[in-house]
């Protein structure tokens, strides 16, 4: 796993320097020893997590969906007379182990319209919603299930009974 995740670093952060020097080949002089050093720091600051690729691709077309049907949601909201709007904050019970996949999780929840977590605790997510009378934990369960199928993990059923 290690050695992926070096790969593709080191491919990710060879591809940012190209562009960054308009591809000239005199710049890798200076270039391979900075591609060398991010490399460490990522690894050191952002220790290798196992991920699926396909769970990754599969997530883009979803995250994107959801997306638009929240804009168009919040949209709605704002421009209805009324503004139907009931602002508050609810706490999600966190499944997905610590780390990673949680601060995937945390700001996934941020980019979606409508919602933006607030507090990540120990084993909560503390998320302001637009509207606490929909049903958001469920929405956000759907996140969390996705977000744990990037990383290869097994959720345990939710402390509600599900």
């Amino acid at each position: 796993m290690i050695g992926s995740t070096l790969v593709s670093r080191g491919i990710l952060f060879s591809l940012i320097w190209w562009v960054l020097a308009g591809g000239a080949a005199a710049s890798w002089w200076i270039g391979v020893p900075a591609v060398l050093a991010a490399l460490f720091t990522s690894v050191v600051l952002l220790p290798p997590a196992p991920f699926a690729w396909f769970q990754v691709l599969k997530f883009i077309p979803f995250f994107i969906l959801r997306s638009l049907l929240g804009g168009a949601d919040v949209a709605w909201r704002a421009l209805h007379p009324g503004m139907p709007i009931a602002p508050g904050l609810i706490t999600y019970p966190l499944r997905l182990p610590p780390g990673l996949p949680r601060v995937v999780l945390a700001n996934t929840i941020s980019l979606l319209p409508g919602t933006l977590s607030a507090e990540l605790g120990a084993n909560y997510l503390q998320v302001h919603v637009l509207d606490v009378r929909q049903d958001c934990l469920s929405e956000i369960e759907t996140v969390e299930k996705s977000v744990a199928a990037i990383f290869g993990e097994v959720l345990p059923a939710p402390s509600g009974g599900e």
